[in-house]
């Protein structure tokens, strides 16, 4: 416990790292949190509990990962960059409820690592992400239906406005909308660039995606739907009518298709929710 506050110490972190020979990556996007409110407001808001386990990817110096474990029965931290494990395993000695796995998160097998390590537990994910990364690896955790109750995590703050933005709005994109199928999305809190080491050009900002138990609306074919999503926000500006014709359908298939759905022929992507993407994926499929 008392070594905790020295985490989001500058003086201290700077000796830690050159004590490992570690420099940062801009090729991994890492930034460390240096501001001590934050990660106590994220390991809350995440919902661990004594009788919960949370997977954390990307811990750094594991500023985050102390509060995960004060509060949760177990955490599981995956980190990409093979240096630093020796340095978690210096800033983590004690915490025995805290296992680290190093490996690429969009590569290991998360449900079965889930499986072996947090048994019958309720679990959380929560992370401080990379920028770079960050929808790939949010998609990849929906897409996966892993078993977990919610996704707490800090990123971008115009990607987490664009990863919570209401359909239909300029702000929605694809991602906007296959969040909402997945999951309720919220913005909890705003993180300045400050708060960080190194300091990034951006401010950021932690979102919570509570996981649904059933989608919000049926379609019969999701990937056939979320190919429509993304072709329609690729060209975002055209009408669906012009942008689903680029795509490789034909004008006369699409046109068909939202007369069925009830969907105007000027309508664009961003005008479209949820629900009417699903009418239109089904009806084109007639």
């Amino acid at each position: 416990m008392e070594t905790q506050p020295r985490l989001t110490d500058i003086g201290y972190i700077r000796d830690l790292l050159d004590r490992h020979g570690f420099h940062f990556s801009k090729k991994l996007g890492q930034n460390f949190l240096v501001n001590p409110s934050v990660c106590p407001r994220m390991a809350e808001a995440c919902g661990a509990t004594p009788d919960s386990g949370v997977l954390e990817i990307g811990p750094g110096i594991g500023v985050l990962t102390r509060e995960l474990a004060q509060r949760a029965g177990q955490v599981v931290a995956v980190e990409l960059d093979d240096r630093l494990p020796p340095v978690l395993a210096e800033t983590l000695a004690g915490q025995d409820n805290v296992s680290i796995v190093q490996g690429d998160c969009l590569k290991l097998d998360l449900a079965a690592l889930i499986r072996e390590r947090f048994g019958d537990r309720p679990v959380a994910v929560c992370a401080n992400l990379p920028y770079y990364i960050t929808s790939p690896i949010i998609m990849m955790l929906l897409e996966s239906r892993l078993p977990v109750t919610g996704i707490t995590v800090m990123v971008q703050k115009e990607a987490a406005q664009r990863l919570c933005a209401l359909p239909g709005t300029r702000q929605a994109g694809a991602v906007t909308l296959a969040v909402q199928y997945y999951a309720e999305a919220e913005t909890l809190f705003t993180v300045s660039r400050g708060s960080f080491l190194p300091a990034p050009n951006v401010d950021s900002a932690v979102i919570r995606l509570t996981v649904r138990r059933e989608p919000p609306c049926t379609v019969r074919d999701e990937g056939r739907m979320f190919r429509l999503i993304r072709a329609g926000f690729g060209q975002r500006r055209k009408t669906l009518l012009n942008s689903l014709t680029t795509a490789g359908y034909s004008k006369e298939t699409v046109a068909a298709a939202l007369a069925t759905a009830g969907i105007s022929p000027t309508a664009r992507a961003e005008e479209l929710t949820l629900e009417q993407f699903a009418a239109l994926s089904d009806a084109i499929e007639g």
